[in-house]
């Protein structure tokens, strides 16, 4: 499985970006896909989940901001990041679930991609 994130740059505080994922060997039809994010010095954070069925999940602080949204014939991913803040800044990561269904902690994920980063100055 590789996953190749793309869409990440530089905006000013209440910017928007449209991050994408885009699977190779792997279908997004079976398994659940998530968003995580890490800045410097802190833990990784689950910012949003789809399970395969298409249910969500969001992050209390992207609540309203972000939508996660996919295409399984077209194996890829999106996160519409909208009203972003400077506390947004992070390398944001797509992961690939274990099973069909899964929240926004790390350990159900197994497959990730190299990271794209994001970067709000105010």
């Amino acid at each position: 499985v590789q996953l190749v994130e793309s869409g990440g740059g530089s905006v000013q505080a209440g910017g928007s970006l449209r991050l994408s994922c885009q699977a190779f060997g792997y279908t997004y039809s079976s398994y659940c896909m998530g968003w995580f994010r890490q800045a410097p010095g802190k833990e990784r954070e689950g910012v949003a989940a789809i399970d395969s069925d298409g249910t969500l999940s969001y992050a209390d602080s992207v609540k309203g901001r972000v939508t996660i949204s996919k295409n399984d014939n077209r194996n890829t991913l999106w996160l519409q990041l909208n009203s972003l803040k400077p506390e947004d800044t992070a390398t944001y990561y797509c992961a690939a679930g274990r099973t069909w269904r899964c929240g926004r902690g790390p350990d159900e994920y197994n497959s990730w991609g190299q990271g794209t980063q994001v970067t709000v100055s105010s």
